[in-house]
């Protein structure tokens, strides 16, 4: 379930762009865990990974309409990830600059840490971790799951995320097989719509 592809004119990316304030409000959602949470893997203090998210986002909001995705570009999260590093590095440079600032080996090893800045499209700096990818797959999840019927839902569920087969699905609840593999196609084509590109 990690091929996704960013498809169709209502994708999340799409309406953020039209100026959909929903849509912002789910990007932010879907993203800010991930954000933070790189935050403080870089050691940040909560209050400063609060407010280094909220410059990341800040910045999305500015530029998002100018993102293209492609090979030059690359995806969407990377371009989210790159933006992240970028303020990540500004806030530990801004720390080591203050009066009183650690110093030392502690502040050159979170320099480090943060690599200097990274084409869109480089993958070993772009790609978040495989929890990351985890987490932002179930709140997207969660994020679409009320706008289907829950046969639908079911059907999804157990074909996609426990693996059972269209024929086990069948006998179990009746629906045919058309219906099952029907009900798997459109929440996935739902769900490419809400993440977009593949983490």
């Amino acid at each position: 379930m990690s091929s996704f592809s960013e498809s169709g004119s209502t994708s999340l990316l799409v309406r953020v762009k039209t100026g959909d304030d929903e849509a912002w409000r789910r990007l932010v959602r879907l993203y800010s865990p991930i954000v933070y949470g790189l935050c403080r893997r870089c050691d940040i203090q909560q209050e400063d990974a609060e407010d280094v998210a909220q410059e990341v986002f800040r910045s999305i909001s500015k530029a998002v309409d100018r993102f293209r995705r492609g090979p030059k570009n690359g995806s969407f999260r990377a371009w989210i990830w790159t933006i992240t590093r970028n303020k990540i590095r500004d806030h530990i440079r801004g720390i080591a600059g203050r009066p009183g600032a650690i110093g030392g080996s502690h502040i050159q090893r979170r320099l480090v840490e943060v690599p200097d800045s990274v084409e869109l499209n480089d993958d070993s700096f772009a790609q978040p971790t495989e929890e990351d990818e985890h987490q932002l797959l179930h709140a997207s999840l969660d994020l679409i799951r009320g706008e289907f019927e829950p046969q639908t839902w079911m059907a999804f569920w157990r074909s996609t995320v426990d693996g059972h087969s269209t024929a086990e699905i069948s006998d179990d609840t009746g629906m045919s097989k058309p219906a099952i593999r029907q009900a798997k196609y459109r929440v996935l084509r739902r769900l490419r719509e809400e993440i977009g590109d593949p983490l």
